[in-house]
């Protein structure tokens, strides 16, 4: 029997490139873990994220930057937690931090990441996201759920002119061709 060892990677693992003054990159060792609220236990989950990371919990439709992680709040109930992580254990380390205050779900898999920054990625997101991105109505640590060229993603606003991207990792090429198509296309 042969002797191999499978190393999981993500499905964009090493994308990283320009056109013109917009840059696609795919983040190193990006981790994603769900947190799902209680029912009747939403103040001690809330209370315990707020311990953990040092941070509260966003309202939804919004993220914060807390220590080593960035909350992300996708619904009443529910929102991911995402940081950078080497080794496959960021559920587990997260279920600790909360001390079962919330129940916790590892997503890594399941979704690709993609970042988009420069002055152009406004106006390449534009063209293939039905959002508006304007930044008086989408703000720094805005995030929307959405379609992208036929796909479901998230779009967070992570500074002056960087968003994080997030689709479903089973159509990662697709989604990184599409984006990189609108970029090409404004620059």
């Amino acid at each position: 029997m042969p002797d191999f060892t499978l190393t999981a990677a993500p499905p964009l693992a090493g994308y990283d490139r320009s056109f013109g003054d917009i840059r696609l990159s795919a983040p190193k060792d990006l981790a994603i873990v769900s947190i799902a609220l209680p029912l009747g236990g939403e103040d001690a989950a809330k209370t315990a994220i707020k311990s953990a990371f040092g941070a509260a919990l966003p309202d939804v439709g919004l993220s914060a930057a807390a220590k080593d992680v960035r909350l992300v709040r996708l619904g009443l109930d529910q929102a991911f937690v995402l940081m950078t992580r080497a080794t496959p254990d960021a559920e587990p380390h997260v279920a600790a931090k909360l001390g079962g205050a919330a129940y916790t779900t590892d997503q890594t898999d399941a979704w690709c990441a993609l970042e988009i920054s420069g002055p152009g990625a406004r106006r390449a997101l534009e063209r293939i996201c039905p959002v508006d991105l304007h930044p008086d109505v989408f703000a720094v640590n805005a995030l929307a759920r959405t379609v992208m060229e036929h796909m479901g993603a998230i779009v967070l606003r992570t500074g002056e002119e960087a968003y994080l991207l997030l689709s479903a990792s089973s159509s990662a090429k697709s989604f990184a061709h599409a984006v990189e198509v609108s970029a090409k296309n404004v620059s």
